[in-house]
């Protein structure tokens, strides 16, 4: 099939919405406790309500595509989400932002089961994963630039006059005076709505998913639990995700706590540079898995991100501003490799345990509840410390597994060539 630039370039899109509506939590929370006057568990259910929704529907979406196609699902995901960003935006108060963020992770995770095999057909399969990695760069790229967004709506709109732009006047008139980090609820769903149009608009190119790409029926999923493996790697990518959120929603209000750091701007920074860093990461683990088995790339990383993050919850102040950040770039890698290493380990239903694998994403729900929780009772820097117990799973990966295929390196690949000429 012909390259279509376009659906290509809107699936490009479609990443940066995603992840630019997904990676802000951690900038809101330190506004959200404060507007709300919320204890740090209860300001962990934000995190939670968003991510259980990817357990809930992640499965369920790719049963969705196979019975009703890509287009009518990328049409629902933008309407649900378009829902929760205008009903919390509209209504404020704290039990609606719940409803609103797992609204708003329904639709994400109809997005992220969705825009995959539309991009390998759209792109041409023998592009795939090439335009896979560009699309990860594009959700890098949103995610650094959603809390500058933050940021210059809320020191604008706090300093408003007659004289600002038509974005931040329009604003004005429908975010109130004490709650300006709503404006970026507004926002979504200005954007969730512009899509929505989009979608309905384009003709998308007939999808034929492959054997990796089919969910399967039930049984299926049952009969893949049953296997320790299967577990461990579920396990995996819970303690990754749980990881990756854990420290991101958590910077802004650790600074902010410990080191008196402006949450609007400092903190919405680090948390910037938190995903910024990540993608430079996965650049350079690009390379990495060109010289050395992912297994040694995965230990090499975790243990830097332990690390890291020592410096970062026990350094001092300066010092914590540039190791959260790190802890992100040696964060980069880990979902990729993970993901590679569990679907390299089964001999068959790789489309069944992807969903498996998605359904994991629960650990982003899980963990930060967790940390504030624990963040409650001892305080948040005891209660991130729990993150060394996700890291450290992670890190046991690069020593107990065993894939049945490894990665293809260039020492590899020329023992290869020496063996064949021989």
């Amino acid at each position: 099939m012909k390259r279509n630039y376009f659906i290509v370039g809107l699936i490009l899109l479609i990443f940066f919405v995603i992840s630019f509506l997904t990676n802000i939590l951690g900038p809101l929370i330190p506004d959200i406790i404060n507007s709300f006057s919320l204890s740090l568990t209860l300001a962990g259910f934000l995190p939670f309500s968003f991510f259980i929704a990817y357990g809930v529907m992640s499965i369920p979406a790719g049963m969705l595509i196979e019975r009703y196609r890509e287009k009518p699902v990328l049409l629902a995901a933008f309407i649900i989400a378009f829902a929760g960003s205008f009903f919390f935006a509209t209504l404020p108060y704290f039990p609606v932002a719940l409803i609103s963020l797992f609204l708003i992770g329904i639709g994400m995770a109809m997005l992220q089961v969705a825009i995959n095999p539309l991009l390998r057909v759209a792109g041409g399969e023998e592009h795939f994963a090439f335009n896979s990695v560009l699309g990860q760069l594009v959700f890098g790229l949103a995610s650094f630039i959603s809390p500058q967004v933050y940021t210059y709506l809320v020191l604008n709109l706090q300093d408003y006059s007659d004289r600002v732009n038509i974005l931040i006047k329009s604003l004005a008139k429908v975010v109130p005076d004490n709650l300006p980090w709503i404006s970026l609820y507004w926002v979504f769903a200005v954007v969730t709505l512009i899509m929505v149009l989009i979608i309905r608009a384009v003709r998308l190119p007939k999808v034929v998913l492959k054997e990796d790409e089919r969910t399967g029926p039930w049984q299926t999923y049952r009969e893949l639990f049953r296997k320790k493996l299967v577990i461990l790697y579920f396990l995996a990518i819970f303690a990754y995700v749980g990881s990756e959120q854990g420290v991101a929603n958590w910077i802004s209000k650790f600074l902010a706590t410990y080191h008196g750091y402006d949450p609007q701007t400092t903190g919405a920074d680090t948390v910037s540079y938190f995903w910024g860093l990540m993608t430079a990461g996965c650049l350079l683990g690009l390379l990495l898995l060109k010289l050395f088995d992912s297994r040694r790339v995965l230990i090499g990383f975790s243990s830097a991100a332990l690390i890291c993050l020592s410096l970062a919850l026990f350094g001092s102040a300066k010092l914590a501003l540039y190791a959260f950040p790190l802890v992100g770039f040696f964060a980069s890698v880990m979902w990729s490799i993970i993901f590679s290493l569990a679907l390299n380990s089964v001999e068959k239903h790789h489309g069944s345990f992807s969903g498996i694998l998605c359904t994991a994403i629960i650990g982003g729900a899980v963990v930060p509840l967790v940390v504030g929780w624990l963040g409650d009772l001892l305080g948040l820097r005891f209660g991130m410390m729990f993150l060394y117990i996700t890291l450290g799973y992670i890190l046991s990966i690069g020593f107990w597994s065993k894939p049945l295929i490894t990665n293809v390196t260039i020492s590899l690949r020329r023992k290869k060539a020496k063996v064949a000429s021989s």
